[in-house]
């Protein structure tokens, strides 16, 4: 099974979105990392099929001859549901909607509420759900119809410690089987789940790898050290500080610079937030 994107390019009222964006991906998943406005959610839609790219090819391939779109589950980043509708009612509807067509539908429909910890509300009208509980939700009708191929925008948005926990280890689990593309503000998520990251800013993929391979590229660029309290805001304007912690008269502070920044300054081991911010410029 294999996922390629082959120079993809998007442009928008002549700004470009993206530019020539190519990866292949196999079984595994996949973190896709970058600032808002880097091009995530259009790379997204254009594997999705919900946007047409100006150039390249998305290409889909396995041994059982199905196009991606008959095997690709998705959540978006903002899902819609009817109100009305019950939680194993809208399950059955996007079965239909499908065209997906289990031996006994309540059943698996209730298979798939247990997984996301919603067994107890199966009956609830969605009206009534709280943000955490409609995302789960969500995450249960992506995974209708078994498929090959998962995408999910921000799909721990809104969820609680526990609850994206919960979601972290079906994750890992569908990863052994599956190609899953996990799009997230959250770190943490990624850095857990992900067997390979993907950096996306402006447009361009400037990333490609494990997480070890893409924290490498700043080995030697993370410092820390001791500086007064009194001068952390100052710091903190003028340098990419990923973490201060306060200690009285003294703050310990964490910066990423190419460049020694204090005369006390010691190198430290990357982490993952530290490449967003020196990629970025910006925590993610």
């Amino acid at each position: 099974m294999k996922l390629e994107i082959k120079d993809i390019s998007k442009t928008y009222s002549k700004k470009r979105v993206l530019d020539k964006v190519s990866m292949e991906l196999s079984v595994g998943v996949y973190g896709l990392l970058g600032p808002n406005g880097a091009g995530k959610s259009t790379l997204i839609g254009i594997i999705t099929g919900l946007v047409t790219p100006d150039n390249g090819d998305v290409i889909y391939t396995d041994e059982s001859g199905f196009k991606l779109h008959q095997k690709l589950g998705y959540l978006p980043q903002y899902q819609s549901f009817y109100k009305n509708y019950s939680a194993i009612e809208f399950l059955l509807y996007m079965c239909a909607l499908k065209n997906y067509t289990p031996i006994n539908a309540k059943t698996y429909c209730g298979g798939l509420l247990d997984m996301v910890n919603l067994s107890d509300v199966g009956q609830k009208k969605i009206g009534a759900f709280s943000g955490g509980m409609r995302q789960r939700l969500g995450i249960a009708q992506a995974l209708i119809g078994d498929p090959n191929v998962l995408i999910f925008d921000e799909p721990t948005a809104g969820l609680d410690p526990k609850e994206r926990m919960r979601f972290r280890n079906i994750i890992s689990s569908l990863g052994s089987e599956k190609i899953v593309i996990l799009a997230t503000h959250i770190v943490s998520d990624i850095s857990y789940i992900a067997n390979k990251i993907i950096l996306l800013n402006r447009g361009k993929m400037i990333g490609f790898g494990t997480e070890r391979e893409i924290i490498s590229e700043v080995a030697g660029k993370i410092w820390e050290s001791e500086i007064p309290s009194e001068n952390v805001l100052e710091v903190m304007n003028t340098m990419r500080v990923s973490n201060v912690l306060s200690q009285g008269a003294l703050s310990k502070i964490r910066v990423v610079s190419d460049y020694k920044p204090f005369d006390n300054a010691v190198p430290v081991p990357p982490d993952l937030e530290d490449v967003c911010l020196y990629k970025f410029g910006e925590l993610q």
